[in-house]
């Protein structure tokens, strides 16, 4: 890292007060907000030095009363942007979980206490676009900020740079928020995959037979997964345009699978793998099927349903990094 990297990276650290992360909520205080003029606001200061020479050369009165007018709105400028930010309140909303190499959503929850609204608020995250909003008076707003998602596991939510230079531009404050907060990232699904692996029932018969499968519940879309002796072939015969229909029964010996890591092949990495029982785990849900997953470190149950999915999914994405 270079010096000014160095110097950039000590003084977030010493703004952060050294607590990283923060719990909630976080408040914004005086001590927090640092002030700076922008670009603007220095050529806007460069102008007045330049008037107020002129208005000492040539004693000009009027030139005298503009340069100390436009000094007093520089001043309460500052004042302005600075209240724009001071005592703002920020907490950890939610983070749905997402696939790897997609988009972390992290939503943070801006709660304005004041009479008077907030408008231009920024927020950044490292290597990140901005995003602006304007938080209400004596109300709250969620901010949505995206994060990549390269890896399955956790994803820590970085420090936040929260700033505005709200009236006029010619100042920027700025603070720097570290919430508590992280996103669970799934493996990657395989785009390509072997058919759910098929097995015996719960009641350990041959799910091939007709035993337990008396309960008609219904019918439902086709999936691939689904064996042809399912399909509602006189449903299918009475339209020839008609997509195919699967039966649905609710029998004792309905069909339960067994996503295993065993039965992968052995040439197989850890994170192959898991992107194939990735997506299994998702086929096996959109068929609304009733499977159980194991692993060596960890089994699952038969059940269905989107808790049954998303601890099924969760244990897939923390495998060997618990």
């Amino acid at each position: 890292m270079s010096p000014t990297g160095d110097l950039q990276q000590h003084f977030i650290t010493w703004a952060l007060r050294g607590k990283a992360p923060e719990t909630s909520p976080i408040v914004l205080g005086r001590r927090r907000v640092f002030v700076l003029p922008t670009l603007a606001g220095l050529a806007y200061s460069a102008a007045l030095t330049l008037m107020l020479i002129g208005a000492i050369n040539y004693n000009l009165s009027l030139g005298y009363a503009t340069v100390f007018l436009l000094s007093g709105l520089g001043v309460i400028a500052i004042f302005h942007t600075f209240r724009n930010l001071a005592y703002l309140h920020i907490a950890p909303c939610r983070a749905p979980p997402v696939f790897a190499g997609g988009k972390a959503h992290f939503c943070l929850l801006l709660t304005n206490l004041r009479a008077l609204p907030r408008l231009a608020i920024r927020l950044k995250l490292p290597l990140q676009a901005e995003t602006e909003i304007d938080v209400p008076e004596d109300s709250g707003i969620e901010a949505i900020l995206e994060l990549p998602a390269p890896r399955r596991g956790w994803l820590i939510l970085p420090r936040v740079k929260i700033s505005t230079s709200y009236p006029l531009g010619l100042i920027r404050a700025w603070a720097y928020v570290a919430p508590k907060m992280r996103c669970l990232v799934y493996p990657t699904p395989a785009k390509q995959a072997p058919a759910l692996p098929m097995g015996p029932g719960e009641d350990g018969g041959n799910s091939g037979g007709n035993a337990g499968m008396e309960d008609f519940a219904g019918l439902r879309g086709h999936q691939a997964a689904d064996p042809l002796r399912r399909v509602a072939w006189k449903a299918a015969a009475r339209r020839e345009d008609a997509p195919l229909l699967s039966k649905l029964f609710a029998g004792a010996a309905a069909q339960t699978l067994w996503l295993e890591w065993d039965a992968l092949p052995a040439r197989l990495d850890i994170e192959a793998r898991l992107s194939l029982l990735t997506r299994w785990v998702c086929d096996a849900d959109r068929a609304d099927l009733s499977w159980g997953l194991r692993l060596p470190d960890k089994t699952i149950p038969p059940a269905r349903g989107d808790e049954h999915c998303h601890a099924c999914l969760k244990a897939l994405a923390l495998y060997g990094r618990d």
